[in-house]
């Protein structure tokens, strides 16, 4: 059989079924479909370089969200107008079913829009304020990120149950009723999900910090706050998932939102160099005194503080003005080393661990090494 008889054959079937007439309209459609689809690739394409030489994210963030959900939308239509060709024609009660499933895809269309949109306005203020160096709060903005998108698709789904027939007033009905047994089966999702709201509102830590439960074996970098979990980067580099609602029964520090940093040492010098005490005290005092990287507005203590079993020891206790770890032990060592130069500079020593061994003498008439 050859093409030439199956296009005869073809040709003939339709004729005998009438189908010439509305599978041409069809086609029509479909290809309108595909012409629209590729015109609007086309125009957002050239709206985003357009909008990319503009420094306002919100035309960025509206195009960039718009490519796909118009693509679809397009495509839903033009199927959907296709279903109604065939269903005018044949009766067919399969495509019945077009209209409602046209109204879902266009109401997901434009919930994918929006929830896209959301997203890319979130990620749009990070960028434009990180670009700038101002301080971006990334905690609050996705959690507000994520209350948006969840308010979306909620909607979305109440206005496609409405469309499809469906009492929203039963759903809702059914979701109270049903939220007791769910409560039940769920306990710890909700727990966890409540925990990350109280994180959301308390804010006891944001994304970035170091946080430390002296509690619990946890410490780390808070790299992601989710609404069941919280994903923390131990200084080893291994993830630790925490649960939200572990935060609601242990305690938690925060070193990140620091003011200072302390300097609490105590260096010990030989009973020898008692003498020098006083001076190398208050020559250590008015060094922390003079420096830049010493707060002297908070507590600066160097005191002679105790008679040690192998030293005499003097406490410094002071605070840094710089929070960062890296130049706080910088600091610290200056100033360690500074201190070791004042001791050296007063003819002292900084003690060490000493044993003195004072052996008696033998009494008179009795030979050293007899027994009693």
């Amino acid at each position: 059989m050859d093409w030439h008889q199956i296009v005869q054959m073809a040709s003939s079937f339709m004729q005998r079924h009438d189908m010439a007439g509305w599978v041409l309209q069809v086609f029509l459609v479909v290809f309108a479909a595909v012409t629209a689809n590729m015109l609007v690739g086309r125009l957002l394409d050239r709206l985003g370089r357009q909008t990319a030489k503009t420094r306002n994210i919100w035309d960025d963030a509206l195009v960039n969200a718009a490519r796909r959900p118009l693509r679809l939308l397009v495509w839903v239509i033009g199927i959907g107008f296709a279903g109604d060709i065939i269903l005018h024609d044949t009766g067919a009660t399969l495509f019945t079913a077009v209209n409602p499933l046209r109204t879902v895809g266009v109401i997901g269309s434009l919930v994918w829009f929006v929830v896209r949109f959301a997203q890319e306005i979130e990620l749009g203020l990070v960028e434009h304020r990180q670009a700038r160096g101002e301080p971006v709060d990334l905690t609050t903005v996705k959690a507000m990120g994520r209350l948006v998108r969840a308010s979306v698709l909620i909607t979305g789904a109440l206005i496609a149950l409405q469309s499809l027939g469906f009492s929203v007033s039963g759903v809702l009905a059914f979701g109270g009723i049903g939220g007791i047994a769910i409560g039940f089966a769920a306990r710890d999702i909700l727990a966890n999900f409540f925990g990350g709201l109280m994180l959301y509102l308390d804010r006891p830590f944001a994304v970035g910090d170091w946080i430390s439960s002296p509690d619990r074996d946890i410490e780390g970098t808070v790299e992601d706050i989710g609404w069941r979990l919280t994903r923390i980067r131990r200084f080893d580099k291994r993830p630790v998932y925490v649960p939200n609602s572990m935060f609601a029964s242990m305690a938690v520090v925060n070193p990140s939102r620091m003011s200072h940093r302390r300097i609490y040492e105590t260096i010990g010098i030989r009973y020898d160099d008692l003498a020098a005490m006083g001076p190398i005290v208050a020559e250590v005092e008015s060094m922390l005194r003079a420096r830049d990287d010493i707060d002297t507005t908070q507590t600066l203590m160097v005191y002679f503080s105790a008679f040690n079993q192998s030293s005499c020891d003097f406490m410094v206790y002071c605070f840094t003005r710089t929070t960062a770890w890296a130049e706080y032990l910088a600091v610290k060592q200056d100033v360690l080393l500074k201190i070791a130069d004042i001791v050296d500079t007063h003819g002292a020593q900084i003690a060490f661990p000493t044993r003195t061994l004072h052996l008696a003498s033998a009494p008179a008439g009795v030979p050293v090494g007899s027994g009693a």
